[in-house]
Order: C-alpha cells, then structure tokens, then sequence
C-alpha cells in the first residue's frame, strides 16, 4: 500500500489499494450480490428482460471462480461496474430515449465482460485490432439475441417488447434496425475501452491469483504440446 520516496519516507497511492487480486475479488462480488438483487427485484416487478440481463451478467461474473474453484478468481471489479451502471441507469431513467440508451450501453456490457474474460482467464491473446473488432461484434451479436429473446417472449407471452401494436410493421422493423446501428456504436466505444483500458493499463496480475495463473499457464503449455509449438 505504501511506497519509499527520495527522502526515504513513504508515500501512499490510491490506485494501490486496488492492485490486488484479493481486494479485486471482494469488490467485484460486492458488485455481483448487487446486480443479483437486482436481477430479483426486476423479476418481482415483471420486468423480465431486464431481469435476463442482470442474470445474465451475474452467472458470466462467477463463470472463472466455478472453473478455477476458488472465490478469488473475479474479473476485474470495474468491468463489473460498467455492467452496473446500465442497471442503475435504467432504474432511474425517466423518459424512454434514456432507457434506450441504457439498453445499448448493457448488450455492449455484456461483450466487454465476454472479452475480459478471454483476456484475463484464458491463453487466449488478441492483436489490438482483434480485440476491438471481437468487441463490436460480440455487442451486434448480443443486440440480435436481445431482440430475438423480446420477439419470443412477445409471442408467446403477449407481451409487447418488440411487437408493439401501436406501431406498423415498417416502424417495428426500422426500430430494430436503428437499434442495431446504436449497439454497434456502443460496441466501437466498448472495444476502444477494451483495448486502451482492459489490455494496457489493467495489468493481469493485479486481477488473476498465483494459482490461477499457473493453471492458464498449464493450460496454454498443454496446447501448445498438442500443436507441436513452442507455448
């Protein structure tokens, strides 16, 4: 927590109390007990789709402690907080534009953990226009899968999430596609978060324990050995 200066005193910095991988899992299941009360209370009130994202985020965020069997083992806990704000957004928002764009910053949410996790928890290593371009994508085919699942829903459920019955068919479908447009754009600004943050500040080691380092480490061994290569 603290460091020596020229003077042989000490100095404390604040982005110390955070490069730890224990105090990154403690904040970052503090997070999910929350997006998981949240996921409840959407439930509760009948507003399932948002109910499905909290979820949603909830079981990818303890994806890497089931694998590595230790409670440690977290994505970093601003990702998570990234994933939060939308919640929170939508909680609050007021009119329905602000609620719209609380829908796109979620799917684009939803790739970022995607990605995070591939960098953070697995051999995985992506070339800087890859991984902004895996971003992008992923939120364009996390935005299909949201409107997939509201079309379901409204079919068999009578709800009215995408098929609203005020709206002709041309409206319904120029809606969506608009929808599209403004995930993909909140991909880009995922992917550049993604690239700038997550794969040059954030450093690995201030997140991943010792013991599942070595594990990604054994994993990536043990392909290497099946391709031959040099891991």
């Amino acid at each position: 927590m603290a460091g020596s200066d020229s003077d042989g005193g000490t100095t404390f910095r604040l982005e110390q109390v955070f490069d730890d991988a224990r105090t990154n899992a403690v904040l970052a299941w503090v997070l999910v007990g929350f997006v998981v009360v949240v996921a409840v209370g959407n439930l509760v009130s009948g507003s399932l789709l948002w109910a499905g994202f909290a979820a949603s985020v909830a079981v990818l965020a303890v994806l890497p402690p089931i694998q590595f069997r230790t409670l440690r083992a977290m994505l970093p806990w601003e990702v998570l907080l990234l994933a939060v704000l939308p919640l929170l957004g939508r909680t609050f928002a007021t009119v329905p534009v602000t609620s719209d764009l609380f829908a796109y910053l979620s799917v684009a949410a939803i790739a970022l953990i995607v990605a995070v996790e591939l960098h953070v928890f697995t051999p995985v290593k992506m070339n800087q226009a890859f991984a902004v371009s895996f971003v992008v994508v992923a939120t364009t085919a996390a935005a299909g899968v949201w409107a997939v699942v509201r079309f379901a829903l409204d079919e068999t459920l009578g709800t009215t999430f995408l098929l609203d019955p005020t709206l002709t068919e041309a409206e319904i479908e120029r809606d969506l596609m608009l929808e599209f447009v403004y995930s993909t754009a909140a991909g880009i600004l995922g992917g550049v978060v993604f690239e700038w943050y997550f794969r040059r500040l954030r450093r690995r080691e201030s997140v991943v324990p010792a013991e599942v380092e070595a594990a990604i480490g054994g994993e990536t061994t043990r392909a290497a050995d099946r391709r031959g290569v040099e891991p």
